[in-house]
């Protein structure tokens, strides 16, 4: 780090941390998600570092779907910036709630409290846009590590009583997912000696040998007549996040991209809203796509609504197209069913990656 500061002209630029490739050193700028691991003395955590530059937005996609809270960096000489607006909106996008911002280089503002405050409301009034409230708004210096893993007691920023970074980070509590629905949706099926195992990830919620459940798109009703996780047969019950097998009592063998569910069920369509954002070449509506739902697969076409850039939600933009960086409503049609859930009951059945010819070019969030 400090040869690449050297050679870039400058003291010391703590982003080459996790900046680490060369052209991303050059540039000044993160290109690809990087991560990089730490404990507080609550609990461990991986930082997923993500690009903010506009042609990187696939990969800033990448890292916060992944992510269970986010921190937006916002320069207090600079204040709020169309980069700043865009991220904001990708961050309610993918669902994530818990969001701390952080006022950086309070150093070059002088640490003047005024400039400050002054920051944050802008911040507070940009989320309120997107029906969202940071849960914290802390001032620091990341240069010096004012406020970063322990509070400014002196200094330029002594005049702030709130938590510090890192305090506020351990201060958040995550819900239990196990207290969504059971989804499950089948990555393979494999032949046993046993009959067929459906393997895949416990998608969300919980579930137990013994268990009714129904396979979808057709509905089908089955019971569990054992949950492998090798080398036991059968464990008793999964949960969210745990790779299994599933052995179900059903007249049929479910095929990959079927999902087994419990109550309440999941919705099946072929027609329904949603939110997208794009980051390829532009798409015409009405264009050949292929929306990727867990481990779904289904043609379909999309009729765009209303075309907007997050970083000017103001500027009327054509409705028949949609660019880089632009977000749009739109309604999808689907050439077979698709089983969804809508994004805010169960985030792994309500977002989706869209390819145009094999290639992901956008994301969206079931309506």
């Amino acid at each position: 780090m400090r040869q690449s500061s050297q050679d870039a002209g400058k003291a010391s630029e703590f982003a080459f941390v996790l900046d680490a490739f060369e052209e991303e050193r050059a540039r000044g700028i993160t290109i690809d998600t990087s991560q990089i691991y730490f404990t507080s003395a609550r609990r461990p955590y991986v930082i997923i570092d993500a690009p903010g530059h506009r042609e990187f937005i696939r990969n800033m996609l990448t890292g916060a779907s992944y992510a269970d809270a986010a921190v937006l960096m916002v320069d207090a000489v600079e204040g709020i910036c169309p980069q700043t607006r865009r991220h904001a909106k990708l961050l309610a996008l993918v669902g994530i709630k818990d969001i701390c911002v952080l006022i950086n280089k309070l150093d070059q503002a002088g640490y003047d409290r005024a400039r400050y405050l002054e920051v944050a409301a802008q911040v507070r009034d940009l989320f309120a846009e997107f029906s969202g409230t940071p849960f914290a708004i802390i001032p620091i210096s990341a240069l010096t590590g004012e406020n970063v893993a322990s509070r400014a007691r002196e200094g330029g920023l002594s005049w702030y009583y709130g938590p510090c970074f890192l305090e506020a980070l351990d201060a958040i509590d995550t819900p239990a997912i196990e207290e969504r629905p059971f989804r499950f949706a089948v990555q393979d099926v494999y032949q046993h000696e046993d009959g067929a195992v459906l393997v895949g990830k416990v998608d969300s919620g919980r579930l137990a040998t013994g268990d009714q459940v129904a396979v979808w798109p057709a509905g089908a009703a089955a019971r569990v007549r054992a949950i492998a996780k090798y080398p036991a047969p059968d464990v008793g019950a999964a949960s969210y996040g745990d790779a299994v097998g599933l052995f179900l009592d059903l007249d049929r063998v479910p095929a990959r991209g079927e999902v087994v569910a419990g109550e309440p069920a999941p919705e099946t369509v072929s027609l329904f809203g949603a939110t997208i954002f794009w980051f390829a070449d532009c798409y015409v509506s009405g264009r050949p796509v292929v929306i990727r739902c867990a481990t779904q697969a289904v043609a379909g076409r999309i009729e765009l609504l209303k075309v907007y850039d997050p970083a000017a939600p103001d500027e009327e933009l054509d409705p028949e197209s949609l660019n880089i960086g632009e977000m749009a409503r739109c309604r999808i049609r689907t050439d077979a069913p698709l089983v969804i859930d809508p994004f805010a009951s169960v985030p792994e059945l309500g977002r989706f990656v869209i390819e145009c010819d094999g290639v992901p070019a956008g994301a969206g969030i079931v309506a």
